[in-house]
């Protein structure tokens, strides 16, 4: 058997202890092996094109980032605070609370794509939560602006983690599962996503009631804010 293939983790490793760039590396290194193991230039790029459609329901979801980041830069953000703005009696507990019951419903019915921080969280709901804020409250400091991100950022998580579990077939409850049955006791995942739906129940409300009694607190700073922080 050959060892030149194993010449492409050699450039991996040497390309990481010199801080180089982990994409080109790993591209790098797959050419590497490639080369080594008997392959064309051609060959090499064609199978690096057939992975790519084999696994394209995989890969586009990368593909979504950098249409994100032309959306942010052309002022996504700008329209989500404006349109917030307009919306009287928004207030941070309702936007952070109505996102995280569409996340956790979405997640108990499979859908993890309806979300996410870099696609949904940053450049839409925390610019709205924001918004709403400086509409009732008038300018925030950053400290309040920075709690804010944080808050709209738990709802994110709480609301996927807490929901996924509810959707039988999700690699968590598989897991869990495998584990039971490893200790000699037999579950069907019916019946763990079954009994997930009390605990995802108590995790909205909790978290629901940690959003308003933060959203309450936002109140309270902006009464004691001196008088140069306010719009």
């Amino acid at each position: 058997m050959s060892l030149l293939p194993l010449l492409g983790v050699l450039v991996v490793v040497l390309g990481f202890a010199a801080r180089l760039n982990p994409l080109l590396l790993v591209m790098a290194g797959a050419i590497v092996s490639g080369l080594a193991s008997g392959l064309d230039f051609a060959g090499v790029i064609s199978a690096f094109g057939k992975a790519f459609n084999d696994n394209r329901y995989v890969s586009v979801t990368w593909l979504v980032l950098p249409v994100i980041g032309a959306l942010e830069r052309a002022g996504l953000q700008e329209r989500a605070r404006d349109m917030i703005a307009r919306i009287r009696g928004a207030s941070v507990f309702s936007i952070l609370c109505l996102y995280l019951l569409m996340r956790q419903s979405a997640a108990a019915i499979g859908l993890n794509s309806l979300g996410g921080q870099a696609t949904m969280m940053r450049p839409l709901i925390a610019p709205m939560a924001e918004a709403a804020g400086e509409a009732r409250l008038g300018a925030l400091p950053e400290k309040l602006r920075e709690d804010i991100r944080a808050q709209a950022a738990a709802a994110e998580n709480v609301g996927w983690f807490f929901g996924e579990d509810v959707f039988v077939a999700i690699g968590s409850i598989l897991l869990i599962k495998g584990f039971l049955e490893q200790n000699g006791i037999s579950v069907e995942p019916l019946q763990l996503a079954v009994w997930s739906i009390p605990t995802a129940v108590l995790a909205f409300v909790i978290h629901a009631t940690r959003l308003y009694v933060f959203d309450r607190r936002l109140v309270r700073a902006s009464r004691t804010a001196p008088e140069g922080n306010r719009a």
